[in-house]
């Protein structure tokens, strides 16, 4: 089936360290065994895996003029990536991470927003949706829960499926500021934290409905080690993560969200397609980077069908 997408939004070049245990004190050194940069961002990262799985996939958003936008943008070329929808910010850095990796995998995070902050609909060009099956929006607490639904409400109503990812923690003030939205998203894709903090719910599935009862048709929660929650109103779906050697955990939930539309796009069931967000996500955490891994979509099916899963519980 084909399947062409439209990521809509962060755009960030992240720069990975590891191992770190701790920052040096005053002017101190420590040696470490990797640096690495790549694309990253919940447009972008997901659109990186995307096209891995075989989607078309243009992404639109704005990065700097500055070389780390050139880089960026450079990147995701070199992964398929159609860039043209990307505008360059005259005068503001392209958005920005350094990650220092903990052995474990996890990762605090310096960050730049950067040109990032304050694109606006009127500069996405609708006729850009033209043949599209799918727009992704990468944190529309980014615009605004209005100013995306203004992008979304049409999009769906001429028949292209919408889903949209979180970038802000979970705060009952960024439910308010998204709401306008969520009735015109098909699939949800936040981590637990994100669901909890959002409604208050006592627990994952029941933040879940909450958000469900706000319009939203399907919400597909990222649980860590824990694998996925897929949730409708009629259903829900727990599917485990993969028993992986973890050393990154950067990019896991954009390349979960990849896989899992990429399954949608495909026409396979809810389960299916969470199997292959997890199966993503398992391939994307054995290394640095949301880029890590050469896989395609047969490797990806692959991988889910010969590892073994970690417990639900």
């Amino acid at each position: 089936m084909t399947q062409t997408v439209v990521t809509l939004g962060a755009h960030v070049f992240d720069v990975q360290v590891r191992p770190v245990s701790a920052i040096p004190e005053g002017q101190g050194a420590a040696l470490v065994e990797q640096i690495r940069f790549g694309p990253a961002g919940t447009a972008a990262g997901t659109a990186v895996t995307l096209a891995k799985l075989g989607a078309g996939v243009r992404t639109a958003g704005a990065v700097g003029d500055d070389p780390i936008g050139d880089l960026l943008l450079t990147m995701l070329a070199k992964h398929g990536v159609d860039t043209s929808l990307v505008l360059r910010r005259s005068g503001v850095q392209t958005s920005a991470s350094v990650l220092p990796i903990r052995p474990d995998g996890s990762r605090p995070a310096f960050h730049v927003p950067g040109a990032n902050l304050g694109f606006e609909p009127a500069e996405f060009p609708a006729a850009s949706l033209a043949g599209a099956t799918h727009l992704h929006v990468g944190g529309p607490e980014l615009m605004g829960g209005a100013a995306a639904a203004s992008l979304l409400a049409p999009a769906r109503s001429a028949g292209v499926v919408t889903s949209a990812d979180l970038l802000a923690p979970g705060d009952p003030g960024v439910l308010a500021w998204i709401d306008p939205a969520l009735s015109s998203v098909d699939y949800l894709l936040p981590n637990e934290d994100q669901v909890i903090g959002l409604t208050g719910a006592a627990t994952v599935e029941d933040g879940a409905h909450a958000l469900l009862a706000r319009g939203v048709g399907c919400v597909a929660v990222t649980r860590g080690a824990r694998g996925a929650l897929v949730v409708t109103p009629e259903s829900t779906l727990a599917v485990p993560a993969f028993a992986v050697p973890v050393v990154d955990t950067t990019g896991c939930g954009d390349a979960f969200s990849a896989g899992f539309l990429r399954g949608v796009g495909l026409g396979r069931s809810l389960r299916e397609a969470a199997v292959l967000g997890c199966a993503a996500a398992g391939l994307v955490a054995q290394g640095l980077g949301s880029d890590h891994g050469e896989f395609d979509l047969a490797a990806a099916d692959a991988f889910a069908v010969a590892t073994p899963v970690l417990p639900l519980g």
